[in-house]
């Protein structure tokens, strides 16, 4: 299997994503208006990917509860359209093709997430697959997604299941598709093992289109043993089920990166999951506490931004752009941990005890280490504390953006659940 679809994402890729503020039921003029957000302001620092999360094609979503067996817009070929209702400028068979336009003049790269398989409604119906004989009745699997109804899976064993991936990605393509998010098909223990057939299927069919679309796989937590398998098909795939904006979630969060660490390179992506940062839950009922500002501190959201960073997370926006306050603002546009993620040759955990964890990481021209503190309380750290966990007493307080000094009689303090992060 060729390995060119890895030069699609040579740094972790950045963007929005729908789902932390509108769950399934985004409408077209909340894309554009949080596309408009990132061209002005987030573009210049490597953010710009902007990603339609799952139910484009339902006309009844209004919020991230999925509705069992609603009707879809479907084309003839078993393909789902975009809801022309919530996507005005997908009527007349555009599909997104006009948003997909409008993100591009922007300067920007256009996303969809769509669920594993053939839709539910195409195999009842008996549709036609594109460019065979066979029907959606014919190649479908009854490995239905235990949290959506939409779709059965697609035996890929068969030409023309192969051939039903291939007319799919044939469609994004020539809508202008950058980024496909593939739900239901990275934890693929739970199908015996069957997803990976459709995870390489799904690779061949994008490297048929000749377009550089990044393949992004959830949900997960994917198996780490899949590992070498993930890299040798996708560009990026979730670590973890879905993230919110919760301690415990970010405190188990340390375990899944030292498990991960170690798979990512220039192409391929462990993914920590979205950034729940800023306005969220808008019309979304998943997560703690409906609409919404995060949950995190302020030093949680600084020990997640550094933790993504130093273990080269894709970093994907969770919030509703245009009501971002001057401190989200200040965490998207940290240029120092923007640099980070795009540039680690090296990194790894490097102690825990009850009171805190360590990392380091390097690049080419600096080396980096973080002390987490995960207590509910401050931590006072001796220069000697710091030597003996083999930090320097000298460089750059990356969160602080001064210079530091320490003698071993100095000490430092970490409030609780915040980090400090050295550059040398």
């Amino acid at each position: 299997m060729t390995q060119e679809f890895r030069k699609f994402a040579e740094v972790p890729p950045k963007g929005w994503n729908s789902w932390d503020g509108y769950g399934a039921s985004v409408r077209e003029e909340e894309i554009k208006r949080n596309a408009d957000y990132m061209s002005k302001h987030l573009k210049q620092y490597g953010w710009q990917y902007i990603t339609v999360d799952i139910q484009w094609y339902e006309p009844t979503a209004n919020s991230s509860k999925y509705h069992n067996f609603a009707p879809l817009v479907m084309d003839d070929y078993s393909r789902l359209l975009p809801d022309p209702k919530r996507f005005p400028s997908a009527a007349d068979g555009n599909g997104f093709k006009p948003l997909a336009d409008y993100i591009h003049g922007l300067g920007l790269k256009f996303g969809i997430h769509i669920m594993r398989g053939i839709p539910r409604q195409a195999v009842h119906g008996n549709t036609p697959i594109k460019g065979t004989d066979k029907t959606a009745k014919d190649i479908a699997l009854n490995n239905i997604c235990p949290w959506n109804s939409d779709m059965y899976g697609v035996n890929v064993d068969m030409p023309e299941g192969q051939g039903y991936y291939d007319s799919l990605m044939a469609l994004y393509a020539s809508w202008g598709v950058d980024f496909i998010k593939c739900d239901d098909i990275a934890n693929s223990v739970i199908y015996n093992g069957t997803l990976k057939k459709e995870v390489e299927a799904l690779r061949k069919a994008i490297d048929k289109t000749g377009r550089s679309m990044v393949l992004s796989l959830s949900p997960g937590p994917a198996p780490v043993e899949n590992g070498a398998f993930f890299q040798r098909t996708a560009n990026m795939w979730r670590i973890t089920n879905d993230f919110w904006d919760e301690w415990s979630l970010l405190l188990n969060m340390f375990d899944r990166a030292e498990k991960w660490s170690a798979m990512s390179r220039p192409g391929n992506w462990p993914d920590c999951d979205m950034l729940p940062l800023g306005h969220i839950g808008i019309r979304s009922v998943d997560g703690p506490g409906g609409n919404r500002q995060t949950r995190f501190t302020k030093p949680e959201q600084k020990t997640m931004m550094t933790l993504w960073s130093m273990m080269q997370s894709p970093l994907i926006m969770g919030g509703e752009l245009p009501d971002n306050d001057e401190w989200t603002t200040s965490l998207l546009t940290n240029k120092e941990l923007l640099d980070l993620d795009d540039h680690v040759v090296e990194k790894y955990q490097t102690h825990r005890d009850e009171n805190k964890i360590t990392w380091y990481a390097a690049t080419a021209d600096h080396q980096y280490y973080a002390v987490f503190n995960i207590s509910a309380g401050d931590l006072q750290l001796s220069g000697a504390d710091l030597s003996g966990l083999e930090i320097p007493l000298n460089g750059h307080d990356v969160w602080q953006d001064q210079d530091v000094s320490m003698a071993k009689a100095d000490s430092i303090t970490i409030k609780s659940h915040d980090v400090y992060l050295l550059k040398v």
